[in-house]
């Protein structure tokens, strides 16, 4: 894997595919009941935002400020690479999906209807 100069890869999804392999070789658990699991790994994940802005804006009178927002950047950044890694789980053309997706998305009428 080749690295760019600011040390982030050049392609994110061939780290992604390092991860799922190395998820895969050291699963505890396969088959359909595994491939749940890391679908559920993503609500955990989520999760873990929530609790992050939460702490950010210190809405939890009992612990008060308790993270910061970059914090919430790193916890949306593991949102992301779940995603990721749950995608390739589920399909080893995950790059192509994940780009139909997008433009899809991207393509989207973006005015405001109602």
């Amino acid at each position: 894997m080749k690295d760019n100069p600011g040390g982030a890869p050049a392609d994110p999804w061939d780290t992604v595919d390092d991860l799922w392999k190395w998820l895969e070789a050291d699963q505890p658990v396969g088959g359909r009941e595994g491939l749940l699991l890391r679908m559920l790994k993503l609500s955990e994940e989520v999760g873990e935002v929530a609790e992050a802005v939460i702490g950010a804006t210190g809405q939890n009178p009992r612990k008060g400020v308790t993270h910061t927002w970059e914090d919430v950047e790193a916890e949306l950044c593991d949102v992301v690479i779940t995603a990721m890694v749950a995608l390739r789980t589920l399909t080893p053309e995950a790059r192509e999906v994940f780009g139909r997706q997008l433009a899809r998305v991207a393509g989207r009428d973006r005015r405001a209807t109602g």
